[in-house]
């Protein structure tokens, strides 16, 4: 069996917390969900939009797996290479020195689900 990559094993160890919080039917979990439906929920802002903030907040708080999944959730909601890379620019400036380490892993995750210049 080939060795899993850091972007197959984040998305892993996301998804089996998923379902172990939902099988025991976390109260507080159930509430967090609820919450990021209605953020991201299309709005004065639609959801492509809240999904790059979500991209330059990740970046700041150095979460990689906030950042795989806001950068996936962008692209499907239609976000360009250019859209995400400067919301990565943005998370860089509030961020300072620490973020552009933050900002060279969500370069890899572009890498990793295909987004491209000029796509």
């Amino acid at each position: 069996m080939p060795e899993m990559n850091k972007f197959e094993d984040l998305s892993m160890r996301r998804k089996r917390a998923h379902s172990r919080l939902l099988a025991l039917k976390s109260k507080v979990y159930e509430g967090f969900l609820a919450m990021e439906a209605a953020a991201y929920a299309d709005g004065a802002l639609p959801k492509k939009q809240k999904e790059l903030i979500a991209v330059g907040i990740s970046v700041v708080k150095d979460c990689e797996s906030c950042m795989q999944w806001h950068i996936e959730q962008a692209a499907s909601s239609g976000a360009s290479y250019e859209e995400i890379f400067e919301a990565i620019e943005v998370g860089m400036e509030m961020g300072g020195g620490r973020a552009t380490v933050s900002a060279r892993f969500a370069l890899e995750v572009m890498d990793n689900i295909g987004l491209s210049q000029n796509q």
